[in-house]
């Protein structure tokens, strides 16, 4: 089976890299010190400080090997490639909502890197598909759980 292609932008795939850095060089070692000192304790059939830094390593060495895993089937998406005719990932999306008239701005990013609280959505997002090859001026219906949103697109940058 093969591993399923991450879509990043520049920004995302250095924020990444940056992670799986600080993981590697700082929090590896935080976590055994932790855990050296926890046996320390004695007995760690009963030691929560153990098995709390024993989790710690496990989530830390998982995560490792998923940002591995994903800095892997990587696909860069080049600030040249984003075409401002049509959205894609990595543009920059003005849109309206229709109903109450509210302006909003979106990057388009993969789903690695989205974070709805920086406005930055997934092309697999019910918005970011509904708007992806769209153009300037189109209107989409965009299917969320409360019903049916209706968005113009107003602009489209890089």
């Amino acid at each position: 089976m093969s591993e399923k292609e991450v879509i990043l932008t520049q920004e995302g795939l250095k924020r990444l890299e940056e992670e799986l850095e600080h993981l590697k060089s700082v929090k590896r070692r935080e976590v055994a010190e932790r855990i050296k000192v926890a046996i320390g304790y004695g007995d760690i059939s009963e030691n929560s400080e153990y098995e709390d830094a024993k989790n710690e390593q496990a989530f830390v060495e998982g995560r490792i090997i998923t940002l591995e895993k994903m800095l892997r089937n990587a696909r860069i998406i080049n600030n040249d490639e984003v075409d401002t005719d049509t959205v894609s990932v990595g543009s920059k999306v003005t849109l309206k909502d229709l109903e109450f008239g509210d302006i909003l701005e979106y990057s388009i990013v993969g789903t690695a890197e989205s974070d709805p609280f920086q406005n930055k959505i997934s092309n697999e997002s019910p918005v970011g598909k509904s708007i992806l090859g769209k153009r300037k001026g189109s209107v989409v219906d965009v299917n969320v759980p409360a019903g049916v949103i209706q968005y113009e697109i107003i602009d489209i940058k890089k």
